[in-house]
């Protein structure tokens, strides 16, 4: 009995054709007869049943040979279909957007002589388009200023606070209405021979104290304001208005009471009036130096 034949049919391989021993002495190479073969389906159906099951347990697992592929052939039928469902080739993402930086002029000292040869309107424009130090980019609107361009009173406050900010104008609300009244008692009013500033023309958040670099940014527009106004008084309103336009380090204690000069143009020095609102005491000391203002305001009239 052939075993492998068994094993073959059992393993679902349909024919072997394996050779049978013919009858006689006529068996060898010598006899020159062709060998007769028989299919192995015969053999295997004699076969015991106890051969078939040991077949099923000692058959080697013949392992299935992978499909032979042309590399070229591949790549042609993989670009086929890209092409045919049109798939675009993945894009690298966006670049993270920088942030716009703040308009810096390089040249400062070009800036500020551009700026002392401006004329009011130029002016004006230039100060509401103003993006020289980064209040530009929490306020409101700039505040320019408010007043007669030819006044002899100019009234110098510090920086423009929430109320400013809305509105565009220089002390407005319960500061303002205290300043209007300590105009009235020197016989002037807002907008009539009076013109009324600041240190700087935007509001720092939080009404903070200016940074430096806010103050020198905006120093050239004042400058500009007062050449062209050309008072014959300046009356500076608290300690940070005071100490930026005189470069001064010295209390307000010791400023008041006292005629300074700027520019050639004669300055004196009091409290602002958001100050006298919560300070009532020092509204007294506040009218000495609106009274010395307007002694400096008289002589220069006298003289001029």
């Amino acid at each position: 009995m052939n075993r492998r034949a068994i094993f073959l049919e059992v393993l679902g391989i349909p024919a072997e054709w394996v050779p049978r021993q013919p009858a006689g002495d006529e068996v060898g190479e010598e006899a020159g007869v062709p060998l007769a073969v028989e299919p192995a389906e015969s053999v295997v159906a004699e076969a015991p049943a106890e051969v078939r099951a040991e077949a099923l347990t000692e058959a080697p697992a013949i392992p299935r040979a992978a499909p032979v592929i042309d590399p070229a052939d591949a790549a042609l039928e993989l670009a086929e279909t890209v092409e045919a469902f049109d798939v675009p080739p993945p894009s690298p993402p966006p670049a993270p957007r920088a942030a716009a930086p703040v308009s810096r002029l390089p040249d400062p000292s070009g800036r500020a002589a551009a700026i002392a040869a401006m004329a009011w309107p130029d002016l004006a424009d230039g100060v509401a388009g103003c993006t020289a130090c980064g209040l530009c980019e929490s306020r409101t609107q700039t505040v320019f200023g408010v007043g007669d361009t030819q006044a002899d009173w100019m009234l110098v406050g510090e920086a423009p606070g929430e109320n400013e900010d809305l509105q565009g104008e220089p002390f407005v609300g319960q500061a303002g209405k205290l300043l209007d009244n300590m105009l009235g008692a020197l016989g002037l009013a807002r907008g009539q021979n009076v013109y009324i500033a600041n240190v700087l023309k935007c509001r720092p958040p939080g009404n903070r104290n200016p940074e430096p670099d806010e103050v020198a940014a905006c120093e050239p527009y004042l400058r500009r304001q007062i050449a062209l106004i050309q008072p014959k008084v300046i009356v500076v309103l608290g300690r940070f208005a005071a100490q930026s336009l005189l470069r001064a380090t010295t209390p307000i204690g010791k400023l008041r009471g006292t005629v300074h000069q700027y520019e050639g143009i004669p300055v004196v020095v009091t409290y602002h009036p958001a100050y006298l609102l919560r300070t009532l005491t020092d509204k007294a000391r506040a009218w000495e130096d609106l009274c010395l203002a307007r002694e400096v305001h008289d002589r220069a009239g006298a003289e001029a």
